[in-house]
């Protein structure tokens, strides 16, 4: 009997130890899964949440969504204009709202306000939460302008929202690392390259084709001379580098205090998204996108397909960059009001600029496939540098950006990020570690268990054999 209780704790011994192997195995695994071999990290919640949006709505099609968005819980909600695609689109793992307008009609509502008498200080951008366009004007439209864009918003219908605004629309003329011309001030975006050339990704009000470019107010640093570019329509241009420029960490921008954020692709945002800004003028800022496909009227002229967001900038933020979880999304251009009372700002998407210019952005190959870092800000737009870290935030050595451009000569390892919020969607990304920690905790109790039944069992058996021999 006392031989057969041996085997039977042998056996569970044996299953408990094959647990903990099994579990060990489950957890490897698992952490593979979210990160790979080479250090790649998973890109942080909205950065997922955008990618699902967009993804469903270019899956269903325009006549049948309407937008997509991140709701104020980092959700992806897309709007659907029937059930089956509703249906659709939660089996895909996002939030569905059904909404009154598709797609299609939105750009049909813009289409016939590009086509109305072009009236300088208003804009309008899709705003896809409330299913509507949204036009807004600026102080400088006058009363019989604002009733004449009114007149027009009615004829078109429901699908139009009219808004004033404060402040003047303007191109943010006059850093990421700031350029000088004789037209004013401007800050250098992103580097990028045709392959054989490197450039500054700008604004195109900078300054047109022929400009001479210099990393000091009196012109004795020069950096290069446009190449090309686009404004009004679109606002972007290439700056070329000098010949001879040996660019180093040409995929970094500086952001203040010795501090940059490594660029590794570029991407769309989606509204509601919170994004990052870098300009001469004003330093870090962070903010939120609240509509897509906007057209400003600017004085000098009407550019169509930009960013509409909440974050701030001030003359001389021009032309610098706009991005988060590391990837590059946009260029300032211009906007309303400034970084103390706020306002809102237009970036050009990089997206639709490296595909008109024919460049690619310039990245480190090795930190190319590491995948988009996590947000390590929190959800309010910041006036104080300080208090906007944003992601992927790395130390430079100070002065060490190169001249004109956005990248300093080298960085220190990655600082860190100390925000709540990263450390929740660290955690979230190891959710599957789960499973296989349960399998381990519970072949060490079934361990513990068998030690302390063995142990009994020998007890008793000792004073069992000393009582026979008493």
């Amino acid at each position: 009997m006392r031989h057969a209780r041996r085997n039977v704790q042998r056996i569970a011994r044996f299953a408990a130890i094959g647990g903990l192997a099994c579990g060990g195995l489950m957890v490897t695994q698992a952490m593979a899964s979210e990160t790979s071999s080479d250090g790649t990290k998973a890109p942080n919640a909205e950065t997922r949440a955008a990618r699902t949006g967009q993804e469903l709505v270019s899956e269903l099609g325009t006549s049948r969504t309407a937008g997509s968005w991140i709701d104020a819980k980092g959700r992806p909600v897309v709007a659907v204009t029937d059930e089956k695609a509703a249906a659709d689109v939660r089996e895909g793992g996002a939030v569905a709202k059904v909404v009154r307008y598709t797609m299609r009609d939105l750009k049909s509502a813009t289409e016939a306000l590009k086509d109305a008498p072009k009236v300088a200080g208003t804009s309008w951008a899709m705003d896809y939460a409330t299913n509507q366009v949204v036009v807004r004007a600026d102080t400088t439209v006058s009363k019989a302008e604002w009733a004449r864009l009114t007149a027009v918003a009615e004829d078109i219908g429901a699908s139009v929202r009219m808004e004033r605004t404060e402040g003047t629309f303007t191109p943010r003329l006059n850093g990421a690392d700031a350029l000088f011309a004789g037209s004013g001030r401007c800050s250098a975006g992103f580097n990028v390259t045709d392959g054989q050339d490197d450039f500054i990704l700008t604004a195109g009000h900078c300054g047109p084709v022929g400009t001479s470019w210099f990393s000091d107010q009196q012109g004795a640093e020069s950096v290069g001379s446009t190449v090309s570019g686009s404004f009004p329509g679109g606002d972007f241009s290439l700056v070329q580098y000098n010949a001879g420029t040996a660019l180093s960490g040409a995929d970094i921008v500086t952001v203040g205090n010795g501090q940059g954020v490594r660029i590794i692709g570029a991407a769309d945002p989606a509204v509601g998204q919170k994004v990052f800004r870098s300009g001469s003028t004003t330093g870090l800022q962070s903010g939120q996108v609240t509509g897509l496909n906007a057209t400003v009227n600017y004085p000098q002229g009407t550019v169509t397909g930009l960013i509409e967001t909440t974050v701030c900038a001030e003359p001389g933020d021009s032309g610098g960059p706009m991005f988060a979880d590391g990837l590059a999304m946009g260029v300032t251009s211009g906007g309303s009001g400034d970084c103390q009372a706020g306002g809102t700002t237009f970036f050009q998407p990089v997206t639709k600029a490296l595909t008109s210019l024919g460049v690619k952005l310039t990245v480190d190959p090795a930190a190319a496939g590491q995948g988009a870092p996590s947000s390590g800000a929190d959800g309010g737009t910041g006036n104080d540098a300080a208090a906007a870290v944003p992601p992927a935030t790395s130390s430079t050595a100070p002065g060490a950006a190169l001249p004109g451009a956005m990248g300093p000569a080298g960085t220190a390892p990655q600082g860190q990020t100390d925000n709540a919020a990263s450390a929740l969607d660290r955690l979230g990304e190891y959710r599957n570690l789960g499973p296989g920690l349960f399998v381990i905790a519970g072949s060490l109790l079934a361990l513990v268990a068998i030690r302390i039944r063995s142990e009994r069992g020998r007890k008793r058996y000792r004073n069992q054999y000393a009582q026979s021999w008493g």
